[in-house]
Parts: structure tokens; sequence; C-alpha cells
């Protein structure tokens, strides 16, 4: 089992930055692939990015894709996604989320893939 915890949420102008990161326990966390999801007010929870186990594969959002950037460190078990040119639509919380093994014959955009959540963290973007 993995618990997870989200920071590095907060208030940014459009065009700004800021990088997410999760902080998860347990001694398997290099065993867990890792997806960030998010939601925002009254909108069903969307798939952000993935990564693989090794890190050696990634899986973004076509809303993020080339803005966004997901990656880990094993050694600290911790995932990081990196969030450039901000836009007000990607005011959201936004969650860490894990699912213990390979994503081969998973979707990593499906959020019934991850067995755990964290609790999120609120990322707001002004315009």
């Amino acid at each position: 089992q993995v618990q997870l915890a989200e920071s590095g949420g907060g208030l940014v102008q459009a065009g700004g930055s800021l990088r997410l990161s999760c902080a998860a326990s347990g001694r398997t966390f290099s065993s867990y692939a890792m997806g960030w999801f998010r939601q925002a007010p009254g909108k069903e929870r969307e798939f952000v990015a993935a990564i693989s186990w090794s890190g050696g594969s990634t899986y973004y959002a076509d809303s993020v894709k080339g803005r966004f950037t997901i990656s880990r460190d094993n050694a600290k078990n911790t995932v990081l996604l990196q969030m450039n040119s901000l836009k007000p639509e990607d005011t959201a919380v936004y969650y860490c989320a894990a699912k213990e093994g390979s994503l081969t014959g998973y979707s990593p955009s499906y959020y019934r893939t991850y067995d755990y959540w964290g609790q999120g963290t609120q990322v707001t973007v002004s315009s």
C-alpha cells in the first residue's frame, strides 16, 4: 500500500509556472506507475499526465502537451509535475495517483486504472 501527499499548488498569473510534488510513502514506490489528474468545479476529473514505474514512458493529455512535464525520482519517492505557460483553464484541484505495477494493458488516462489517490492540491491561474 502507498500513501500520497501532494504539495506545490497555489495562485499564479496566466503565463506563469508552478511545480507540483507528490510524496509517496512505502518502500516499493519504484514499482508504481504514477499519474496526475485534475478536477475543476462542476467538471469531471480529467487526466493530465502519467509516468511508468521506470520513468521510461510518459503520457500527456493533449491540453497540456508541450507545457507540462511529469518526472519521478524513485530514490526520493517523489513524482513531479512541472507546469509552464499556465492558463486560466488549468485552474483545478490536482490529484496524484498511483497504480501498482506496469501500465501495460491499461489506459494511463483512465482514472480507474489507479489504485491510490492523494487528497489534492489547489491550482488557481488568474487571467
